[in-house]
Parts: C-alpha cells; sequence; structure tokens
C-alpha cells in the first residue's frame, strides 16, 4: 500500500436538506417532521469526501453556483482537504437535494442540478490533462454526460480506470457506457440498465448485462453486500457488515469513493469491494450524508481491517 492514491471526481454537488420524518405524506397531505438538517451532499462531492477521508489526493471537477450555497460548498472542499483548482463558478443556483428518511433509514431524493448543469466536456478535458498522476476518474449523472465522456476520454489518454456511477438513473449514452471501465449501480439502477428490467438476482442477470455492454460492473446490494464481474467472466460477491441503519443517504457513494481508493491503492479487486461495503456499512450507523462517513483516523482502522 505504498502507492499514493489520487482519485478525480468529476461530479456533482449539492446542499442537502434533509427532513426525518414518521412516515412521507401522499400527494395533498401534510405531515409533521422530526427534524431537518442542512448539509453538504451531491453525488461527486460525496464520493471525493470518502475518498479524501481514506487519505486519498482528491481533485474536484464541478461548477458551483454565485450563491451562498456555492460559497459554502467550496470551503468545505477546502476544510476536507481536497483540491478546488478545478471547481468554477457560474451566474445562478448551485445543486440542491432535498431529502425525506423515514424511520427504517429509507430515503426520498429530488435532485435539482442547479450549476451543475453548467459544466462543460472543455473544461473537464482541461482539468484531466492539467492534474498528474491520478489513478482513478470517478462520473455519476448528476452532470451533463457529454462532460463526463470527455473526461473519460482524456482519463484513457493517461492510463486512468474510469468508474461510471450511474446515479440517479437515466438513460445512459452509448458512448459513455464504451468508455466506462467499471459501473457501479446500485439494484433499481441495475434494473434500469437491463433490457427487460430485471434486477441483479442472479450471476446469469449480471454476466448477461455485463456481456452485452461489455464493462466491469460491481452492484451494491445493501445490507447484502456487493457482486462484482471478474476479468474470466464470473461473479465474485462479498458480504457487507451486519450493523443497524438509521440513514442510508450516500451509502452508495460511500462505496464508490471507497472502492475508487481500493484500486488506486492496488488492492485485489474483492478488498476494494470490501473496503466499499465496509465504508457504506459503517455510514449508515449515523445521520446524514458526508456528515455520516468515517472520520479520517475511523476510515484507517477501517483499512486496517480489509485483507
Amino acid at each position: 500500500m505504498s502507492v499514493q492514491p489520487h482519485v478525480v471526481v468529476v461530479g456533482s454537488t449539492m446542499i442537502d436538506m434533509v427532513a426525518y420524518a414518521k412516515k412521507v405524506p401522499q400527494a395533498g397531505e401534510t405531515v409533521i417532521g422530526d427534524s431537518f438538517a442542512l448539509g453538504f451532499g451531491g453525488k461527486g462531492a460525496n464520493q471525493a469526501v470518502m475518498a479524501r477521508r481514506l487519505g486519498a489526493t482528491v481533485s474536484m471537477v464541478n461548477t458551483l453556483g454565485d450563491d451562498v450555497f456555492g460559497d459554502t460548498t467550496l470551503t468545505n472542499f477546502q476544510e476536507q482537504g481536497i483540491d478546488v483548482t478545478f471547481v468554477s463558478r457560474a451566474p445562478g443556483a448551485s445543486g440542491v437535494a432535498p431529502i425525506w428518511v423515514e424511520p427504517d433509514g429509507t430515503n426520498r431524493i429530488i435532485c435539482v442540478p442547479g450549476a451543475n448543469n453548467a459544466m462543460t466536456p472543455a473544461e473537464a478535458k482541461s482539468a484531466l490533462e492539467s492534474l498528474k498522476g491520478y489513478q482513478i476518474v470517478i462520473g455519476q449523472l448528476e452532470i451533463p454526460q457529454a462532460v463526463t465522456i470527455e473526461a473519460f476520454k482524456t482519463a484513457h489518454k493517461f492510463g486512468a480506470i474510469t468508474i461510471l456511477n450511474p446515479a440517479p438513473f437515466a438513460p445512459i449514452s452509448e458512448e459513455l457506457i464504451s468508455v466506462s471501465d467499471w459501473i457501479i449501480p446500485n439494484e433499481s439502477e441495475f434494473a434500469g440498465m437491463h433490457p427487460q428490467g430485471l434486477e441483479p438476482t442472479s450471476d446469469e442477470i449480471i454476466l448477461e448485462l455485463a456481456a452485452t455492454l461489455k464493462t466491469r460492473f460491481a452492484v451494491t446490494l445493501g445490507d447484502k453486500g456487493a457482486a462484482f464481474t471478474t476479468l474470466d467472466g464470473k461473479v465474485h460477491r462479498v458480504s457487507a457488515p451486519t450493523v443497524t441503519a438509521i440513514d442510508t443517504t450516500g451509502a452508495g457513494d460511500a462505496f464508490v469513493g471507497a472502492f475508487s481508493v481500493g484500486l488506486a491503492l492496488g488492492l485485489a479487486e474483492a478488498s476494494a469491494i470490501a473496503l466499499g461495503c465496509a465504508c457504506a456499512s459503517d455510514s449508515v450507523t449515523r445521520l446524514g450524508t458526508q456528515s455520516s462517513y468515517p472520520t479520517p483516523a475511523q476510515a484507517q482502522e477501517i483499512l486496517k481491517r480489509i485483507p
């Protein structure tokens, strides 16, 4: 583990507005919530923070609005130790994500991209040509797909591994799939990608889609851990630690960020998956998104336990 991992996240930032309630409202219904929290989120930002907590060098490529949310997001990145050289500003609102969380930890989220949609392919290309020594580039679907395509193409020129987290789910262009070395969906996102809408209930279903799309999958399965495809055309499953979940918000992003660091460190793929599962499982035991992630010290303890 002597390699210094460097992860670049070309992705989104959001301000999470989280309401905790005993039940979510039906159409036309008003309910009284239990508590409210304002926090930093966005799938790209979450993945960047998780990677940084594990000690990686992390560079963020994003566009923020010129509002107070943009100011506080930039400050948060700096406090986390994340490189913001390629975080730009644009007129208008930054991204926001209203979130409802129920007592069992399940959540419902509405993402409003705002300035995330102002990101351009040229900016992503320039950033990845300027940055040096990175092993991993991560993308999601909260920014324009054309931006991620250009980022991944440029990353490949420098020998980096590209990881696509297809969330929040939307139809994915064939070109983006073709430049993604790994695709990391959850069960519902996997079903959205499958021609028949099948969930990853068997190895055969996972292998079928991986062969069709000519990419590798690491499918997150909630408390059942994750399954990933191997180079020799098999599926390997990794269990998640048993925990009591109180808030699953951001768990998938914790997995992606941690898995990316595992690959950048040169861990065996099964160990990188295990690291992702361990960090995700740890995060669901606390409330919030980035605030639920292990501290740097806690993250190092998790890393030490990975075989």
